[in-house]
């Protein structure tokens, strides 16, 4: 598949939410019939790579994204998705990503890039197992991972 053109897309990670971006592959006008509106491109056998670092050429990966990413297949959808949990983690302020996707034959065109900023969270939210201290200093479970710690 022949992209015309490479989209430019910044965005921001908002620390401790869940970061969800979908992205459709159209065909081009210039690979449709005459009239025919875009169609989505088949990303079946694609795989998919995105990295985040300080600049472009940089030696310094901030994050590795591709473990986020799932093709749609037929649909040709690429969606992002990374959890709270992780996007708590971002202790560093903005860098430069691209989205490379590799066709079943081992062509990779560049499908996205552009820059990403962490936006400094302020609700912190504890990730994993909670505990609640119960008098005499004993711990106790909490169901559903929600507590307050007492006296």
């Amino acid at each position: 598949m022949n992209a015309c053109c490479i989209a430019t897309y910044d965005f921001c990670i908002d620390q401790n939410a869940t970061l969800t971006k979908v992205f459709t592959w159209l065909t081009t006008p210039c690979c449709n019939a005459v009239g025919a509106a875009p169609a989505p491109v088949d990303l079946t056998g694609y795989t998919a790579a995105m990295q985040i670092c300080p600049f472009p050429g940089s030696p310094t990966l901030l994050f590795n994204a591709t473990p986020y990413i799932t093709l749609g297949g037929p649909l040709g959808t690429v969606t992002l998705s990374i959890p709270g949990g992780i996007t708590a983690a971002m202790d560093w302020f903005s860098g430069v990503y691209d989205l490379i996707l590799t066709d079943p034959n081992g062509i990779a065109t560049k499908f996205l890039s552009g820059t990403i900023t962490v936006c400094p969270g302020v609700t912190v939210i504890v990730y994993g197992p909670q505990f609640v201290l119960l008098p005499g200093g004993q711990a106790a479970d909490v169901p559903g991972g929600q507590g307050v710690l007492t006296p």
